[in-house]
């Protein structure tokens, strides 16, 4: 099973909310939203397959961690709220698509369920081709990255990933770079979530294009839309007190 921490107590009568951070992510990426979050709650974080504390496999689909999802779900009461974020939103909908009798209430973070064609092969590659002989620190690797990724935000990010002791990143570099394309697409599935779903988009992201709104309600037919004003794609992160702001008054108000 996925690496799971709990946060806050477990409630009778209370569902979790599950929380599935997005490519080269981890649950930590969530600590301190899930600490605040579980005031009222109980709040779930994992790693996702291939990230973190969690098993490497040799496949890395939507399907696969759809199936993950369910089995920490199954293990925490057998019904739950799910947030995702990016590749964990997309999971989260098919999760919510397949197996809608786990699912009360989906929030998904700035990712809709179609194919994007900008791929994180380059951050891949990056972290592949760089020799950790040497790295003494994340510091260490965060400037030798810096000629292949020169966004500080985003080296900060990938190298969290690092375990410098280890000289290894907690990521399955091999797995994702083969199932790279079906990260990036989307299953095709004949079915519909029919429970309160909220899309969260960064304001100023262009991963939730208006264009992809028509595809969204076919899938997502109660779908509301929220937009946090100035925020990019790790919303979660650029404007975390908004974002717990926009996921408790979802909560709350079904």
């Amino acid at each position: 099973m996925l690496a799971t921490t709990q946060f806050g107590e477990t409630a009778a009568g209370r569902a979790p909310l599950l929380i599935a951070h997005g490519l080269f992510g981890s649950g930590r990426n969530f600590g301190v939203i899930a600490r605040n979050l579980a005031a009222d709650r109980p709040v779930l974080t994992v790693d996702m397959r291939n990230h973190g504390a969690s098993p490497w496999t040799e496949t890395h689909t939507y399907p696969d961690m759809a199936g993950d999802l369910a089995e920490v779900i199954e293990a925490h009461g057998g019904r739950a709220d799910v947030l995702g974020h990016s590749m964990g939103g997309k999971a989260a909908m098919v999760l919510a698509l397949t197996r809608p009798d786990l699912v009360d209430r989906l929030i998904v973070a700035d990712i809709a369920p179609v194919a994007y064609a900008h791929t994180q092969l380059a951050y891949l590659r990056a972290m592949r081709d760089l020799d950790l002989a040497g790295v003494a620190s994340r510091g260490d690797a965060d400037r030798r990255l810096r000629a292949a990724i020169p966004d500080f935000a985003i080296r900060a990010f990938l190298v969290q990933s690092l375990d410098v002791a280890e000289a290894t990143w907690r990521l399955n570099l091999k797995t994702l770079e083969q199932d790279m394309p079906a990260i990036m697409g989307f299953p095709d599935i004949d079915a519909t979530f029919e429970k309160p779903t909220m899309f969260l988009a960064g304001g100023a992201s262009d991963y939730v294009l208006p264009e992809y709104r028509d595809t969204i309600r076919r899938y997502f037919p109660t779908a509301r839309m929220v937009k946090i004003p100035g925020a990019n794609h790790w919303l979660h992160a650029e404007k975390p007190r908004e974002f717990e702001a926009a996921v408790d008054a979802f909560l709350d108000r079904t």
